[in-house]
This record gives C-alpha cells, sequence and structure tokens, in this order.
C-alpha cells in the first residue's frame, strides 16, 4: 500500500443534485477498504492512476481550504456529506486523524454533517460527533451488506465486521445524531438471502436506527469486469447468473420486484422506515 500526499484547491464539492445534501467532502483518493463492487474506481482517472486499491492519495491541505470555504460569507451551512466516494475512515486515517480536524471545523461553524463509512474507527472521534450533534444535524450512516463474516471477508476485506458496525451504532445512539444503515449493494444470488436480510433488518429495529436505505447493485465502466473477475474466482457457482442478470448495468424488474417484495414485508416486521428525510426534517428544519 502507497500514501500519497495531494495538494487540493478546494477542500468541498458542489453537487448536482440538493437533496439530501448539496456538498460532498473526501479527504482520500482511493481507499484501501478493497470493496469488490466499488463504484469509485473510476476516479483514479482523473490521477492517471489505475491502482485504486494500492495508491491512496490524501488532500495534506484540506483543512486550510476546508476553513476558508465555511468562513467564508458565502457560506451557507448546508449539509455536507462526509466519505461519499472514499470512506474517511480507512486504515491510513488512523496515523492521519485527518477527521478530527474536519469535525472541529463544522463545530466551529456550525455546519451539519452525514458522515458514511464502514470503519468502526469512527468511535474514536465520538467525542467531537456528540459535540457537533448538539450543536446542529449529524447523520451516521454505516453500510452492511453482509452478516456472513466468511462472504464479508471475501467482498469488503479491509473494512470492519458488520456486528462490530452494528455495535458502533448503538454507541452513537448516546448522542443527537440520527442513524441509518445503508444496505447496499444487495448483491444478487449472495447477499440477497432473506435470512441474511432478515438479520440485518432485526439488529437495525432492536438498536432503533432511524432508517434502513436498501439498493441493489449496479455494475458501471471499471467496477463492471472488476466486480466479475473476484465473482468468477470466488464464486463461480453464481458467475453465469449474475452475467445473465446483468447484461445492462442494473438487475432487470422481475428479480427487483421480487427482492423488493421480501424488503417490504421485512420493513413491516421490524417497523423500519425507508425514509431517511423525514428525520433530517425532523431535525434539521
Amino acid at each position: 500500500m502507497q500514501y500519497i500526499e495531494l495538494n487540493t484547491k478546494t477542500a468541498l464539492n458542489k453537487l448536482k443534485r440538493k437533496i439530501p445534501y448539496s456538498w460532498d467532502l473526501n479527504i482520500y483518493r482511493g481507499c484501501n477498504h478493497g470493496c469488490k463492487y466499488c463504484y469509485a474506481i473510476y476516479s483514479h482517472d482523473y490521477l492517471n492512476d489505475g491502482n485504486f486499491f494500492d495508491k491512496v492519495y490524501y488532500k495534506k491541505n484540506i483543512i486550510e481550504a476546508l476553513e476558508r470555504e465555511l468562513s467564508s460569507s458565502d457560506w451557507k451551512r448546508e449539509i455536507v456529506n462526509i466519505g461519499g466516494v472514499t470512506d474517511s475512515y480507512q486504515q491510513i486515517e488512523k496515523e492521519l486523524k485527518i477527521m478530527r480536524d474536519v469535525l472541529k471545523l463544522m463545530i466551529k461553524y456550525k455546519t451539519p454533517v452525514i458522515i458514511s463509512t464502514k470503519s468502526d474507527l469512527i468511535l474514536r472521534d465520538f467525542d467531537l460527533i456528540d459535540e457537533l450533534s448538539k450543536i446542529t444535524y449529524v447523520n451516521i450512516a454505516f453500510t452492511i451488506t453482509t452478516m456472513d463474516e466468511e462472504i464479508r471477508k471475501k467482498l469488503e476485506p479491509n473494512t470492519s465486521p458488520s456486528l462490530n458496525r452494528f455495535n458502533a451504532l448503538k454507541k452513537f445512539k448516546e448522542t443527537n445524531a440520527s442513524l441509518g444503515v445503508h444496505v447496499m449493494p444487495i448483491i444478487p444470488y449472495l447477499t440477497d438471502n432473506k435470512e441474511n436480510l432478515e438479520e440485518i433488518y432485526r439488529l437495525s429495529s432492536e438498536i432503533g436506527v432511524h432508517y434502513v436505505l436498501p439498493g441493489t447493485l449496479y455494475l458501471r465502466g471499471k467496477t463492471k469486469p472488476y466486480f466479475f473477475n473476484f465473482i468468477k474466482e470466488e464464486y463461480n457457482n453464481i458467475y453465469i447468473k449474475l452475467i445473465d442478470l446483468y447484461k445492462k448495468g442494473g438487475a432487470g424488474k422481475e428479480y427487483k420486484d421480487g427482492l423488493y417484495k421480501n424488503i417490504n414485508e421485512l420493513k413491516q416486521k421490524y417497523n423500519v422506515s425507508s425514509n431517511y428525510m423525514k428525520i433530517i426534517k425532523e431535525k434539521l428544519f
């Protein structure tokens, strides 16, 4: 694994969409989590570097850039999504501790945030997230794809065990943050079985998260061959079925109808909402 310094002119990236957030902040380019379905592999193209998982670039001056932007009279304290492209709590963050400085600025400028991660390293910053949640809106979202550790170790090799992620969510119940579980991507024939999905919904309900947001696997660009090479090597028994299902970028309507029928049954059984906007409106406006 190679870590490379990168200068950045801006910290915040303005998005075209405005709901539920208008701004994105990514400390890193590249990610060592090694998720086989990662949609962000393409992002290294801008660096003329194809080693998304082996070379992680970190924006060494991002704190200076972020303070310039947050201190501007033009800043309207809109929601900032942190880690939307690459996880802010990957391995190198243990050493660099950039997220702590980011959170201190969010506190200073009373800026609401959504933090998405697959790592329980986020617990290191519990004190700052707790403080920020008392000032403005904070949402902590964990992506959880499978409760089967053998699958997780192959599918997301350098992420925290799924149960650790749930335990972290339980800890954040002590704050004023809203909590979400992103069940995405749901991978046909691998993580879509009812036993796996039921356990995720059961634990989410037990903790009392504010929403569970499911989403099926979508394959585009460089992600598609990378993912299928992994499936052929590790789960050859479903390779042909997946190839047939993913003739286009997404699974077909018939498959999705059956999957979401099961999900809707679980939502009702465990009384779990998929409406992530409701809690934002309640806490922010």
